[in-house]
């Protein structure tokens, strides 16, 4: 027993040589090359966005100006339709009888009219030779005169009845896309129905709405020049459309309205904005966001793909003494493409980490690798 002790004893020592020799052998890896990037100042610009609802610059409820069934409709929902195209048409036949009946009563005035004129020129030289009395005449007279009233209101009946006769044929008054159509071929429609037949939307160009906080309101305009709400606006760049799929409307708008006042509510001012519509790819209804450039001179810019987050604070990893980074929390005044525009936290000539800061603990050791500022941000 003894000497199997012994035996165990050294198997167990030339065990332990063995593994420091296997450790002294096994070296630290090297720290790794990562590319470094030192700050500098330069000019950006940077963009508000806002929620906003496209409306055409024309939302016409085509509504029916008489009453009776619905016989035709000329559109169906969504179609383009140009000023003065047909739209529905209103069973006329009641309406056609009213002109008829107009007519027939233009033609009976103008015969008493022709009979009341012979009456006068009967009497007139009747009274000249004294043959009868003047009163006689004056009578006459007034009944002509009574004729050619009541042929001059058969006349205005007859316009009256026309009017209403075309009002059975309902055409759009502007060009323009035509909404969804509330009644069908047959309803009983009139002008107390509280839905419109349609909608007729004129999309020349688009009208975007949007909206500012208070806080949101004073922040703005205390960067645009001018005296006067009105000079601010008038002195904003022409603004871009972010539609729902993110891509960028091609063509550019101008603010050209504010709301007198804030939203008692919603604690919020309302501004619009108008778009050309060449194209006719916007319709009313449909959602995107304003965007508002600032030229931002001498702001520290930050690739946004050198930061990290953590706690809902933003962090880089700057490069100190003996190549060893530090992570430093910076404060973030907007976003320019895919840079960071910093405030605080790191200034003009601090080195970062661009990229690969995933492996990165603070204190990690590196070997700098330096690119140009211009190529860093330039980057996408």
């Amino acid at each position: 027993m003894k000497k199997l002790s012994i035996y165990v004893f050294y198997a167990a020592l030339l065990y332990l040589a063995a593994c420091a020799g296997k450790a002294n052998n096994m070296q630290a890896p090297p720290p790794p090359a990562l590319p470094v990037v030192k700050l500098e100042t330069g000019n950006t610009t940077t963009w508000q966005s806002y929620p906003a609802t496209i409306e055409g610059t024309t939302n016409i409820e085509i509504r029916p100006q008489v009453s009776g069934y619905l016989e035709q409709s000329f559109v169906q929902d969504g179609a383009w339709v140009n000023k003065g195209q047909p739209l529905f048409r209103i069973n006329a036949k009641e309406y056609k009888q009213f002109s008829k009946t107009a007519d027939a009563n233009i033609q009976l005035a103008k015969a008493n009219i022709e009979k009341a004129q012979v009456e006068v020129d009967r009497l007139t030289p009747l009274v000249a030779g004294k043959v009868i009395s003047e009163v006689q005449l004056k009578t006459a007279k007034a009944v002509l005169n009574e004729a050619q009233a009541n042929y001059s209101q058969a006349l205005s009946n007859k316009g009256s009845a026309d009017i209403t006769l075309d009002y059975t044929l309902i055409t759009a008054p502007v060009s323009g896309y035509v909404g969804h159509i509330n009644f069908k071929q047959g309803s009983l429609i009139g002008k107390g129905e509280a839905l419109p037949l349609t909608t007729l939307s004129a999309v020349d160009n688009v009208h975007a709405y949007f909206s500012m906080s208070e806080a949101d309101f004073l922040q703005f305009f205390s960067h645009v020049a001018g005296k006067t709400i009105e000079e601010k606006i008038k002195g904003l760049p022409p603004v871009e459309l972010a539609l729902a799929d993110n891509s960028i409307y091609q063509n550019k708008g101008t603010v050209e309205l504010v709301q007198g006042q804030f939203n008692k509510t919603s604690g919020s001012i309302a501004f619009r904005a108008v778009f050309p519509n060449r194209e006719k790819l916007l319709r009313s209804g449909i959602s995107g966001r304003i965007r508002i450039p600032f030229l931002q001179e001498n702001k520290l810019l930050v690739p946004q793909q050198s930061t990290f987050e953590l706690q809902d604070k933003v962090f880089v990893f700057a490069l100190g003494d003996s190549n060893k980074v530090t992570g430093k929390q910076i404060i973030i005044a907007g976003k320019s493409g895919n840079n960071y525009v910093v405030e605080k936290g790191v200034q003009a000539g601090d080195r970062i980490v661009f990229s690969g800061i995933q492996r990165l603990r603070d204190g990690s050791v590196i070997v700098p690798q330096p690119i140009s500022a211009d190529s860093a941000l330039a980057l996408r």
